[in-house]
């Protein structure tokens, strides 16, 4: 094995410097020139039914076809027919060996295969037609329905289609729903005939098993009418708050006795989805932030959520303050934190959160979810294909959020995401991150791979690149990319060019394998008047090393073993000064360097004592005299 040795560490020319980071930042890294997306605009009209919870609607949607294809079909989600018996998903939730325990019975079994004909959702579509023409020929294919066009829909042209259609909202066993535990009557999400993404991989037209979504951005004008004692929370802005009143306007709004119902009348622009929910015990609080945004507050009026419900309001705003500086400014102006679903669901302009819990889950759920807002609503990831680039990265960020605004003050702030990947490693049943959210084989291993270990992605890349440049990239990357549903490899371009280094090894090896980290010190031997370090690579992913030798009289020195993939180095961190080492290349297992101490001055030799690298086995990781 080669030994390198200190005398012979590699000139600093290829560290970080402010002129080439510069020099990076002043390329666009805007989407390929060829890019496009579809567009759409949806006018809505439901009324809906509080004695039955059955709805009818209308919709008038122009969609423009803005990609080089020619399209015959067109394909729409309608998520209520899941909560059917024998449907896709409640076959899922039986032979799934780790079934979500809020589907299930109290037996064990599935909720869903015990709704009865009142209890259970659909969605039906009863006609379509084109460009106000004839009635087009359609499919109902459970979750999805297939539309054929009397017209095809040529490039860069738009067409009108009219749909009717009604649906029953089921009991809520999974986001959506009615008469939750906690009592709300609707929680409407996922609710109306949605069109399916349609982009340079295709149709996304997959069934709907309690996963999560992709959607094509638009323009909403919704307008809704239901019983007049229920308070609506919506994405958008309402338009007619002087007619409605419950909360949206300071004005006095007075409704004739006799008149039954309330038509609500939203709007929303530059949106992929559209939720609303409604219950006749809403206790609806505004606080408008210093960026002029109207935080909007709906809960049950009940006497055990009111105190945190209220002390909620000011953590929202300090959230969205946080969000702001570490990502980018918030690009609407209203956002509703809403009481409801089953847990915690993001949704344009809003959040879906279950409200009896103790005040810090209470900011938990809500900081959570609201960063979705960046993350999931105006970049807008892929979740079927790339769940982990949202749900993981909101993790960190909110992470770091809750360790500020509730003083936590921890070093380690996402200890717990890596703590869940190494369960997830040593349990033996990981798939890679590029496995469809659909289709892993347990709620676990997907559970762990979005949350955890997509988490960890990030808190990691700040190890291997630096805090500040993690920082620079995530804004940037917000920056270039926002309403774009960017992928991976958008992202890891985009701290490349914020950082300088090669980092495709990076997002190949963590998110497209199961190979893992893991280092050790094989030995520390003596030689002259200092001592030869050894060490080597057990796991299959090669990352730089930070390494540290504290002395017997407690003085450090900071050592930086590159990674030749990377083609360059980050910078130093420390206070200390730094030696650079050279390269080891990932597909040498062994690298020896030798150090001018004698080995009976050394207290200890640790690997990354930040514990920010997913070192699996770290009881390897640290020598000790």
């Amino acid at each position: 094995m080669p030994l390198f040795m200190l005398n012979n560490t590699k000139p600093m020319k290829r560290l970080f410097t402010s002129v080439f980071c510069l020099l990076f930042l002043a390329v666009s890294a805007q989407k390929h020139k060829d890019y496009w997306q579809q567009r759409i605009a949806y006018t809505m009209d439901v009324s809906m039914n509080v004695e039955d919870y059955t709805f009818k609607g209308s919709s008038q949607i122009e969609y423009t076809n803005h990609s080089p294809d020619t399209l015959n079909r067109v394909f729409f989600h309608l998520y209520f027919n899941a909560f059917r018996p024998g449907s896709d998903m409640d076959a899922r939730l039986q032979t799934v060996s780790d079934p979500d325990g809020r589907m299930l019975t109290k037996e064990k079994s599935s909720r869903i295969s015990v709704l009865s004909e009142n209890e259970m959702g659909y969605l039906r579509v009863a006609q379509v037609t084109q460009n106000q023409g004839v009635v087009l020929q359609t499919a109902h294919e459970e979750t999805i329905l297939v539309v054929d066009l009397e017209t095809p829909l040529l490039p860069k042209s738009t067409t009108t289609l009219n749909l009717d259609f009604e649906g029953q909202v089921p009991l809520q066993i999974r986001r959506s729903g009615r008469n939750s535990e906690e009592g709300v009557a609707l929680s409407m999400s996922q609710w109306y005939p949605k069109m399916v993404e349609y982009d340079h991989e295709g149709w996304h037209d997959y069934p709907y098993i309690a996963r999560e979504f992709h959607g094509v951005w638009g323009d909403f004008d919704v307008k809704l009418t239901l019983d007049k004692s229920y308070t609506v929370a919506a994405t958008g802005y309402l338009q007619n708050a002087d007619e409605i009143g419950h909360g949206y306007t300071d004005k006095e709004v007075r409704i004739r006795k006799k008149q039954k119902n309330l038509t609500w009348h939203f709007k929303a622009d530059n949106v992929h989805d559209f939720m609303w929910a409604a219950d006749p015990e809403y206790v609806h609080d505004r606080l408008v932030t210093a960026d002029d945004v109207t935080l909007h507050f709906f809960y049950k009026n009940r006497p055990e959520l009111v105190e945190n419900w209220k002390n909620l309001q000011p953590k929202t705003d300090e959230a969205m303050t946080f969000f702001n500086q570490h990502i980018g400014k918030y690009p609407y102006k209203q956002y509703s934190v809403v009481q409801g679903g089953d847990g915690g669901m993001e949704y344009a302009m809003a959040t879906l959160i279950t409200g009896d819990r103790p005040f810090a889950s209470l900011v938990g759920v809500m900081v959570h979810e609201l960063a979705h807002s960046w993350f999931q609503h105006v970049l807008a990831t892929n979740e079927g294909k790339h769940s982990w680039m949202d749900e993981g990265f909101t993790s960190y960020i909110s992470s770091l959020c809750m360790n500020s605004i509730m003083q936590r003050n921890q070093e380690h702030p996402y200890a717990g995401s890596y703590r869940g990947y190494y369960a997830l490693v040593k349990s033996g049943i990981e798939e890679p991150q590029t496995t469809h959210s659909d289709r892993y084989d347990t709620n676990f291993a997907y559970s762990i791979a979005a949350y955890s270990k997509g988490s960890v992605f990030l808190a990691q890349l700040g190890y291997v690149i630096g805090k500040d440049a993690l920082e620079k990239t995530l804004k940037r990357y917000y920056r270039d990319y926002k309403f774009t549903h960017p992928t991976p490899n958008d992202f890891i371009r985009t701290a490349e060019k914020v950082s300088g280094a090669h980092l495709g090894w990076y997002l190949n090896d963590f998110t497209q394998t199961t190979k893992t980290i893991d280092y050790s010190i094989v030995s520390v031997t003596p030689k002259s008047s200092g001592a030869v370090v050894e060490l080597e690579r057990i796991g299959g992913m090669g990352m730089p090393i930070d390494l540290v030798v504290t002395l017997q009289d407690e003085s450090q020195h900071h050592y930086y073993i590159p990674l030749t993939e990377m083609r360059a180095e980050k910078p130093n961190e420390h206070l200390l000064s730094r030696t650079v080492l050279s390269d080891w290349s990932w597909a040498q297992k062994n690298y020896s360097f030798e150090l001018a101490f004698p080995v009976e001055r050394i207290k200890t030799i640790a690997i990354d004592p930040s514990t920010r690298m997913a070192d699996i086995d770290q009881s390897n990781n640290v020598f000790r005299q």
